[in-house]
């Protein structure tokens, strides 16, 4: 393997995760009055994330299980990941403390991670396309992973601290892909469909219950958009 090839795929990683510390930086900045103008957009941008989630499963992790795994192993896989962030959901709840945005970030990433250092060992070009699809899902998920830890009473700078340290384990995750995995895709695909399990729990159970409005029926529609961009990411690269 190339050490060019290894230094581009750990940059173009840390370049995807990064979005999640400026979606953070975002939020803390963002000063407006409570408006429900405000309100609903807010609302919005939590659904946006939650759409991009699923695109994530339906899109890049749970195809993976399907390609390379016998069904057994999916069923497997999901369930644990299902059963793991149940209950560590559970486990945060008890202390009054929710990181349900935080763990579908991980959850997200780090296989997106792994996979985009394996691309990078085929493809330089699609691992580009790869980081850039990363880049834009992982932007609205800062911003709400920063909203809910400062709801739940951490710090700001506390928040951002962990946003900006967790752009870092997509280096690691794509110097993983792009050394250990480029040749093991059972392995890969194992991980990426443990985390869809995780991620389909804590859409439903905490992200999208929150992302509801009232009355107020638009800003579902950002769960739609986020969908949307997942999906038009995804085409992109495979007509690449």
């Amino acid at each position: 393997m190339e050490t060019g090839i290894i230094i581009q795929a750990a940059f173009f990683a840390w370049a995807a995760g990064s979005a999640a510390f400026l979606g953070g930086v975002l939020s803390a900045s963002e000063k407006l009055p409570g408006t429900e103008l405000k309100k609903e957009a807010l609302h919005g941008i939590t659904a946006l994330g939650g759409g991009g989630l699923i695109a994530a499963v339906a899109f890049a992790l749970a195809p993976k299980g399907i390609e390379h795994l016998p069904p057994l192993h999916i069923t497997l896989a999901a369930a644990s990941g299902g059963a793991v962030f149940c209950a560590l959901d559970a486990a945060f709840s008890r202390g009054g403390k929710s990181r349900a945005e935080f763990l579908a970030f991980l959850l997200d990433f780090i296989p997106e991670a792994l996979a985009l250092g394996a691309v990078f060992a085929r493809d330089r070009v699609l691992g580009i396309f790869l980081s850039v699809f990363i880049f834009i899902q992982n932007l609205p998920e800062g911003f709400n992973s920063h909203r809910e830890m400062t709801a739940a009473g951490v710090r700001s700078s506390g928040a951002l601290g962990r946003l900006f340290a967790a752009g870092f384990l997509g280096p690691a995750a794509a110097l993983a892909g792009t050394v250990f995995l480029s040749g093991s895709p059972g392995i890969t695909a194992f991980i990426a469909t443990f985390a869809s399990g995780g991620i389909l729990y804590l859409v439903f159970q905490d992200i999208a219950p929150v992302a509801k409005m009232g009355r107020h029926r638009v800003p579902a529609l950002g769960a739609v958009l986020g969908f949307i961009l997942g999906m038009a990411g995804t085409a992109l690269m495979g007509a690449h």
